[in-house]
Formats: structure tokens, C-alpha cells, sequence
């Protein structure tokens, strides 16, 4: 029952036809199996998916597991919650169904079909694309009829020429899903498919500079062979264009994510992460870091930590302005991770340069450290925080240096 209303509490009971008999909760998406029984989709789902091949009720073998939508039971449901409103009681939304097989099936045939008119093939792409885009479920059942192959086939399919709104269609339909090892290996092996998706981070249009780099960071993420990934990593323009992304004028939510998802995952390669550095990186991290919601501004963090490492990395860090006190007012302001990430980040800094040290200082980092080594944190960001203090143990004002010898 929606709402945190008891049933008793306010007088009103669900009617006993409309519980679900597994959870025995209000019924929101009623389906009826082959025994005739109707249940809730999630309950049902659940209870074959946990191996069960028979009918909960009835306890007869389920001869197939076709779920079909009992309309009539939802619509009563629907106008029993109407009829009960003044109790608490919400209407159950209509669910969407989930995508027919046999339609998946056939728009997936239309639009690998070379003979199919172009306007039909794009129609197909774009029914497949809205299916994608409404549910797991959907996504699943696009996956289970080889659709990442073909998708593969069309999106590679005008490297030699100027690619069409058909291959854009067909990118923008795969980045919503997983590649296996093996098709991320058919990508990343190819130098060809890597420089065509490389092009497409300089298209005119966003979403489909966004959706490649969704691909490029799927391949990579994807693939097992650190050969294959330097490959990539090396690609000519490959940073320039992810950087790009990062670095689009107006808010676009979706191309920070997927931009800071593919340039963490290109600067895991340790040998090119100088080509980051050249690229802006650093710049486009700084700028954009208040802007990240929190796992991305995790994944931000950790991807200013990996370029910490290298000295061109380091000395662009410290070269620009905000860095430090950036890094010293989020150190505790987000996650665990983020906090080892930027103590791990202001340690390389520190460690490099007497400036970056003055102005962690002059930051306030000496109370944020102070407070960290005595928090519930995980043992790691305590002893980045231990050792930045040691190194600033110097650089502190004499007087505020009166009660730290417990954390030296």
C-alpha cells in the first residue's frame, strides 16, 4: 500500500483479490500465469528467477513463463485506490509493458537490412532506441536477440565515408549497454574503429560526441590486454576530445558523467597520461569539479590523484589557482573515497612544491587534517592525512601548532 498509512490504522483494508499472494502487498503491474494465478510482476519475476518452475498457488508445473498483463484487475485496483484517497491511499501508475519479443526481433531484422529503405531502417532505430531508453527490462530483452553485433556492424559499417544519421542512431542505442570482452576486443583491436570513434568527439552535435565517448569508455574499461589499452590511450586527439566534452559551455549532466567516466579510464594507462596533461585535463578537472554529482566527483577525484602522480601533472596542478583550496575545502565533504583521493592529491602537491604547501596552509588544511585522523574514515585517508601532516609540521603557525603533537 503506497504511502506509510497502515491498513488498520485508518480503516481501510485491501480487498483480498487484489494481494499479490507472494508478497500478499497491494498488486501495481497484476500478471496472470499459465496456471490461470495472477500475481505482481516483481514477485513472480523474483520467484522464477530464484529457480522456481511452479505455480506459487498451485503449486502445478509452470508450462511456460509468459507473464500476461491483467488489465481488467489493474483498472479495479486502480479505481479502489481512486475511491480510497481520502484514507492515504495513492493510485497505482499504469506500467509501461515491457518491449514484445518478437518486435525487437523484427525492428532489430529492419534495420540491419541493407535492402530496407534508409527512412524505414532509421525508424527502426529510433523505436529501438525509445524501448532502450524506458527500462532494464527492455534493455535486457534488446540484448538477449544479438543486438550489440548488430549495432557494431552499423555504427562501423561508413568508416570510408561521412557518417549518417543511421550509424548515429546505432551508437546512441549501444552506449545504453555492456559490451562483452570479445566486442570490446573487436573495437579496441582495430586502430580504424578507434580513430572513427575519435572523430566522432569533434561532431557538431553533442550527443553524439557524448555517446562515443560512452563507447571508448566501455572498450577500454572493457578490455583485459594493457596493449590494447595504451593502443587506445594513444590515439591521436583521443584526450583533446574527451576534454572537449568536459569542458561544453552549457549544462549538460550527462556529458560530465560520461566525460570524467572516459578520462579516468584512458589515464588508468600510465604511459599517456602526459597526453591528458597536454590536452587541458587538468584545467577542465579544476573548472569542473564543484559541478560533478558525488560518484562522479569521486571518480574526478581520483582521476586529479593518477595525474598528481606524473611532475607535468603535478606542476599544472599547482600552477593553477584554485587547485589547493579546492582540494582542502572538499576533503571531507563528500565520501571516504573522495577524502583519500584528495588527501592522496594535496600529499603529491605538497610534496612537490613549498607554494602548494603555503597555500594549503593559508587554506585551512591544518584543522581539516586534524579532523580527519580523528574521524570514522578508513584507515587509508587517516594515514594520507598522517603523512601530510608530517611533511606541513614545519610550514604551521607556531600557535596553532600548540595541540598537535598527538598526530605527528
Amino acid at each position: 500500500m503506497p504511502g506509510s498509512l497502515e491498513p488498520l490504522d485508518v480503516g481501510v483494508q485491501i480487498p483480498y483479490h487484489f494481494r499479490c499472494p507472494i508478497s500478499l502487498e497491494l498488486m501495481t503491474d497484476p500478471v496472470t500465469v499459465s496456471t490461470g494465478q495472477t500475481y505482481d510482476r516483481v514477485s513472480i519475476e523474483s520467484w522464477v528467477a530464484t529457480g522456481n518452475t511452479t505455480c506459487p498457488v498451485t503449486r502445478v508445473p509452470l508450462t511456460d513463463f509468459t507473464l500476461i498483463p491483467n488489465h481488467t484487475l489493474r483498472r479495479l485496483i486502480q479505481d479502489w485506490c481512486v475511491a480510497n484517497r481520502s484514507f492515504g491511499v495513492e493510485r497505482i501508475p499504469t506500467p509501461k509493458q515491457p518491449a514484445d519479443p518478437a518486435m525487437v526481433r523484427s525492428l532489430l531484422n529492419k534495420a540491419s537490412c541493407g535492402s530496407t529503405p534508409l527512412h524505414s531502417r532509421l525508424s527502426a532505430l529510433r523505436r529501438l532506441r525509445g524501448l532502450a531508453r524506458d527500462s532494464d527490462k527492455n534493455r535486457s530483452v534488446i540484448s538477449a536477440h544479438n543486438a550489440r553485433e548488430i549495432l557494431l556492424s552499423i555504427v562501423f559499417s561508413s568508416m570510408d565515408s561521412e557518417p549518417s544519421e543511421l550509424n548515429h542512431e546505432s551508437l546512441a542505442i549501444l552506449s545504453m549497454f555492456p559490451l562483452s570482452e570479445s566486442e570490446c576486443a573487436f573495437v579496441a583491436s582495430d586502430p580504424e574503429r578507434i580513430a572513427y570513434l575519435v572523430s566522432l568527439l569533434f561532431h557538431s552535435s553533442i550527443d553524439v560526441r557524448v555517446n562515443s565517448a560512452a563507447i571508448i569508455e566501455i572498450v577500454v574499461a572493457g578490455t583485459r590486454s594493457l596493449e590494447l589499452r595504451a593502443q587506445i590511450s594513444n590515439a591521436d586527439e583521443i584526450f583533446e576530445g574527451i576534454v572537449g566534452i568536459l569542458n561544453y559551455p552549457l549544462v549538460y549532466p550527462r556529458a560530465l558523467k560520461v566525460g570524467i567516466k572516459a578520462l579516468f579510464a584512458l589515464c588508468l594507462v600510465k604511459q599517456h597520461r602526459e597526453k591528458a596533461v597536454s590536452a587541458g585535463a587538468v584545467e577542465a578537472l579544476i573548472d569542473r569539479l564543484a559541478d560533478f554529482e558525488k560518484c562522479d566527483a569521486e571518480r574526478a577525484l581520483a582521476t586529479v590523484e593518477l595525474l598528481c602522480r606524473i611532475p607535468s601533472g603535478c606542476e599544472a596542478f599547482a600552477a593553477h589557482a584554485l587547485t589547493v583550496p579546492l582540494l582542502v575545502k572538499i576533503i571531507l565533504k563528500i565520501s571516504d573515497r573522495a577524502t583519500e583521493y584528495a588527501a592522496g592529491s594535496l600529499f603529491s602537491l605538497c610534496s612537490a612544491s613549498e607554494q602548494c604547501q603555503r597555500d594549503a596552509v593559508a587554506a585551512g588544511v591544518l584543522t581539516m587534517l586534524l579532523l580527519l585522523v580523528q574521524s570514522d574514515c578508513t584507515e587509508r585517508a587517516k594515514r594520507k592525512a598522517q603523512m601530510l601532516l608530517k611533511l606541513l609540521r614545519d610550514s604551521w603557525p607556531e600557535d596553532s601548532m600548540a595541540n598537535s603533537d598527538d598526530f605527528g
